[in-house]
């Protein structure tokens, strides 16, 4: 069940690795460019980008912002790790909504408080950009992303943003990967995934930061719900 683009940030992935421990890219060296790794593997910026969030959850990489993205020391690369759950593995399923309840309904109370004007406009733009993707038929992954990730930027903590990119990575994706083959035959669902994600931003713009958590949670506990019946497909 993998999304379109997992073969192709695979590739730049097992590159980019191995030029880091192959030390032909160094403690400290900037990594080549989203343009030059669009042009080298003949992808688009978003596949590149994705690559990079993985390498980036994995405390591989860094970016800085007007610099670029640069080798992390050795000393400073996370140990932290998930370990690799099947989608018919029940209790671990289980135990990855309850992480992402957890960690989502955080994030959606401090962006209720924190959020920027600039914050909004990121979060609705992600989800205009999902609404689009859908009536064009296709599953809207990364604009999902980008909302969830709109959403930890407006947190204003540093900590939330690298920890949704490890959970993009390694647990949410599992949801993604089951709805990605089953858009077409839900149409339902997928508007009820919209409708909640039309209440979280409606209590983060409200500055509302019981209502957004409250509203995170329930999109998570439901998108439990709905991947059983993805499952069934």
């Amino acid at each position: 069940m993998d999304t379109p683009s997992q073969p192709l940030t695979t590739g730049i992935i097992d590159w980019l690795k191995d030029e880091i421990q192959q030390s032909r890219l160094a403690s400290g060296s900037k990594l080549p460019s989203e343009k030059q790794l669009c042009e080298q593997f003949g992808v688009s910026r978003s596949v590149v980008r994705e690559a990079i969030s993985q390498l980036k959850s994995e405390g591989l990489v860094s970016s800085h912002q007007g610099r670029g993205v640069f080798v992390n020391e050795r000393s400073a690369r996370q140990s932290f790790r998930l370990s690799t759950t099947a989608l018919n593995d029940h209790d671990a399923i289980e135990h990855i909504i309850e992480l992402l309840v957890a960690f989502e309904s955080a994030a959606a109370r401090h962006a209720a408080v924190r959020h920027t004007t600039d914050d909004l406009k990121e979060i609705r733009r992600a989800l205009v950009g999902m609404e689009y993707a859908i009536l064009n038929g296709q599953p809207g992954d990364s604009e999902d992303y980008a909302f969830h990730q709109a959403i930890c930027d407006a947190t204003h903590n540093p900590h939330f943003i690298a920890l949704n990119e490890y959970l993009e990575q390694h647990v949410r994706g599992l949801i993604r990967r089951a709805r990605t083959n089953t858009v077409t035959h839900h149409q339902d669902l997928v508007m009820a995934v919209q409708t909640e994600h039309h209440q979280i931003l409606d209590a983060i713009e409200a500055h509302d930061g019981t209502t957004a958590a409250r509203a995170a949670e329930t999109h998570l506990r439901n998108a439990a719900q709905r991947l059983d019946i993805y499952l069934k497909d």
